[in-house]
């Protein structure tokens, strides 16, 4: 039951994350930081509140493993947010994040001993090129942001086998420790709250009151992201991590949909070739075939190593 319920949270809340996300890059490119140091703010606001009963709950947990934990979370969540200013489109920036579960199987392999069976811009030359190495470091980025989350992952499966399921605890901690490395980016945090107070007004029909729309894209993204993680990490306490993998990279296919239809981004055949051998890879590499032909031809399915 609880599994149901952390994949509801988790496919509601991310996708509507998604929308309100793509809403605050279109005018906004750089403002990954501010949307992920309110994303961390109100979630351990949250969980000093309910979760440690304001500082008075000792953590079941030792503090040292979150802090090896919180150091890759916080790597990982700015280092997809900043790769945005580098011209990653979103369709791009999700896609390449899908291929977590495969960097999640081999990092599972080598450390865990698990098996499983088997955009176009006029310019100069030169102007293109700075273009070209602009959107390379990006995916370089997302290239480590990759496996460090796959890395992430194991690291918390581990720990729940040794210190039991809490959920809500890792998810206070995993916010609510890395808050101060924010100082580093509170210039880019100021200067776009800056920006956000001066965009557009748009009236809350519920209050009556005007505040400028970028804010309120920010809250509504803020609390889907919530919605969204609060299952992601339900799902860690409940699943191993290669599952959790896996319906975390259904859930970016899903967004991806809604990014190309509904905010109309740019998607070419090639684009689509590359989306294709992604979740075909997925389905391969999960074996889904073989359980779907498995109960239909009565045989009992075989015992892996998890």
């Amino acid at each position: 039951m609880n599994t149901v319920f952390a994949v509801t949270l988790v496919f509601v809340g991310c996708c509507s994350n998604v929308v309100f996300l793509e809403l605050l890059v279109r005018d906004f490119p750089g403002c990954g930081n501010i949307v992920t140091f309110a994303q961390f703010a109100f979630i351990a606001f949250e969980g000093f509140i309910f979760e440690v009963n304001f500082g008075r709950k000792k953590p079941a947990i030792p503090l040292s493993n979150y802090v090896i934990m919180v150091t890759m979370f916080f790597t990982v969540s700015v280092i997809n947010n900043c790769a945005l200013n580098f011209n990653i489109a979103m369709p791009l920036h999700m896609i390449f994040r899908s291929g977590s579960l495969i960097a999640n199987m081999i990092l599972g392999i080598i450390i865990l001993k698990k098996r499983y069976s088997s955009a176009e811009r006029g310019g100069t030359e030169e102007e293109g090129m700075y273009a070209f190495l602009h959107w390379l470091l990006g995916i370089t980025m997302l290239t480590f942001a990759l496996l460090m989350s796959a890395r992430m992952g194991i690291f918390q499966e581990t720990l729940y086998k040794k210190y039991g399921k809490h959920s809500k605890e890792a998810l206070f901690y995993n916010h609510c420790l890395p808050l101060p490395g924010f100082v580093l980016l509170s210039t880019s945090i100021y200067n776009h709250a800056v920006l956000f107070s001066q965009s557009s007004p748009v009236e809350i029909p519920i209050i009556g009151q005007s505040v400028p729309v970028m804010w309120l894209y920010l809250l509504m993204n803020v609390i889907t992201q919530y919605v969204c993680i609060r299952g992601v990490f339900i799902l860690t306490t409940e699943c191993t991590s290669l599952t959790v993998t896996l319906v975390v990279t259904l859930r970016k296919f899903l967004s991806l949909i809604i990014s190309i239809l509904y905010f109309r981004n740019p998607f070419t055949a090639w684009h689509w070739v590359g989306t294709a051998v992604v979740f075909l890879g997925t389905l391969l590499y999960t074996e889904v075939w073989s359980g779907i032909h498995t109960p239909v031809k009565g045989e009992k399915p075989d015992k892996k190593t998890e």
